[in-house]
Order: structure tokens, then C-alpha cells, then sequence
């Protein structure tokens, strides 16, 4: 199957530029790390859960990056492409209904220009 985006090169080159990031902004940096380790410390969710709500997010954001770094991170945490599945199915449904509702404002809003 011919590949969208050669995503291993990708990540290699995107964990370049978070270390060059590190290099120019070493408490940003480090304030990220601590921040996406945050979660891991509370024990719910063990590391394959959390890296399928990371997809579902990174879909939703848009983030080449996130999905590259993200998916290497549920494979190894034991995902599967049916739980990969379902999670990205979460993300489809809430963009759907997102847009509904933005729908619903968007109408709202014409309806307030027309009357004047």
C-alpha cells in the first residue's frame, strides 16, 4: 500500500525539531514534557487508553506531528487497529456534531443579519 506520508522519517524529524526547540527554549520544552507526563501519574488510564484519546485528539487538531509520535506509542502500548478504530470513530462523531452546532450558530447569525 503506497503510504500518504513516509510518517516514520516524519516523527524522526519532528523529535529533531522539538530537541532543536530545547536547545532555544529549554523551559518550554521542559514544561511540555511535564505537562504530557502529568496524566500518566494519576493511574487511570494505563498507556495504551491514553495514547488512543491522544489520536482521537490529534485527529481532531489536525497534528501530522501528533499522529506520527502517537500512533509509534499505541502500537507499543499494545493497540490495535480495531481499538485505533474505534477511537478515531469518537473524533468523527464529536467533529460531526461540533459542526452541528456551529451549524446552529451560523444560522442564528444569518438570521440576526437579516433583520437588520
Amino acid at each position: 500500500m503506497a503510504r500518504m506520508k513516509d510518517w516514520n522519517g516524519y516523527r524522526g524529524q519532528v523529535a529533531a525539531g522539538v530537541g532543536e526547540m530545547g536547545k532555544l527554549s529549554p523551559d518550554t520544552v521542559r514544561g511540555y514534557a511535564q505537562l504530557s507526563q502529568a496524566g500518566a501519574k494519576t493511574g487511570h488510564f494505563d498507556d495504551k487508553v491514553r495514547e488512543l484519546i491522544a489520536l482521537a485528539v490529534a485527529v481532531t487538531l489536525r497534528c501530522d506531528g501528533c499522529i506520527a509520535t502517537h500512533t509509534a506509542a499505541a502500537l507499543k502500548a499494545g493497540a490495535t487497529r480495531e481499538e485505533l478504530a474505534e477511537a478515531l470513530g469518537v473524533a468523527i462523531s464529536v467533529n460531526a456534531g461540533a459542526a452541528l452546532v456551529y451549524t446552529t450558530r451560523t444560522l442564528d447569525a444569518f438570521a440576526a443579519a437579516a433583520e437588520g
